[in-house]
């Protein structure tokens, strides 16, 4: 005779006044605990790969002023690979960014679309007039 032999065929007690957990909420209870929070944000932030900038020499960047400046004077849509900087890391990513030139600053360095999008010069790896 085992010490539960007197409640083992009882019916499942429930309550009354409080009602009863759902399926979801009672599986929660078991779910994994996040001792160390922001750890695995951190983990994924350093297997995060980012690029080094590449510098040009001197006529790779009057290629790209040459470009520019024909794609302003002529209204002819650019396509600009530039470099980002990432704000967390060291390095960044490069993007690419079609348009039509609005204006050009030679004294800030500057590149400005027609969809308002800014591009400082010394960050474009290459332009394209299409």
């Amino acid at each position: 005779m085992s010490s539960y032999d007197d409640i083992i065929n009882l019916p499942h007690h429930v309550s009354k006044k409080h009602p009863q957990m759902s399926m979801l909420d009672r599986a929660a209870q078991f779910s994994p605990f996040a001792a160390l929070t922001g750890y695995g944000d951190a983990i994924d932030e350093a297997a995060r790969v980012t690029e080094a900038q590449i510098d040009l020499d001197d006529s790779e960047r009057q290629e790209i002023d040459r470009v520019l400046r024909e794609a302003y004077e002529t209204g002819c849509p650019v396509e600009v690979t530039h470099f980002i900087p990432d704000e967390r890391k060291a390095g960044g990513a490069y993007v690419v960014t079609a348009g039509v030139i609005k204006a050009i600053d030679p004294v800030n360095r500057m590149v400005e679309l027609q969809s308002k999008v800014k591009i400082q010069i010394d960050t474009i790896q290459s332009a394209v007039r299409m």
